[in-house]
């Protein structure tokens, strides 16, 4: 009911930089926290930086100061944008909502669920 498709991935050196961008679709109301994680080979899937629907926000400490999360409500779409881009961001980033409101059939059903994307790889090299 709530579809997340990323967008924006790539090769990049380092020092470089990549947008990556979201876009959740299905008969939606509301999303509540909209947000990108990240999974390199061999480890376990990590939060990159999520955005509440207030537009407040929260980046994993390796990223500060280098990443900026940014969302459209009205769109419901989300942003990453991925500056000054290291070896160690090398991942496959996925697209996360936690909690949505939507028309499934004629009910509206609000969950707190998880809600994940399909993922996009990003790849810096050194």
């Amino acid at each position: 009911q709530v579809r997340l498709v990323e967008s924006g991935g790539g090769f990049v050196q380092t020092g470089g930089s990549l947008r990556l961008s979201c876009a959740a679709s299905g008969r939606i109301l509301s999303l509540n926290d909209m947000g990108w994680y990240r999974q390199a080979p061999g480890k376990q899937r990590e939060l990159v930086a999520f955005i509440t629907s207030g537009y407040v926000t929260n980046y994993a400490e390796s990223v500060k100061g280098r990443f900026t999360i940014s969302r459209d409500v009205p769109k419901n779409t989300v942003h990453l944008q991925m500056n000054s881009l290291e070896p160690e961001d090398t991942a496959v980033y996925y697209c996360n909502v936690k909690g949505a409101t939507y028309y499934s059939g004629d009910n509206i059903v609000a969950d707190g669920e998880n809600h994940w994307g399909q993922g996009t790889q990003v790849t810096v090299s050194s």
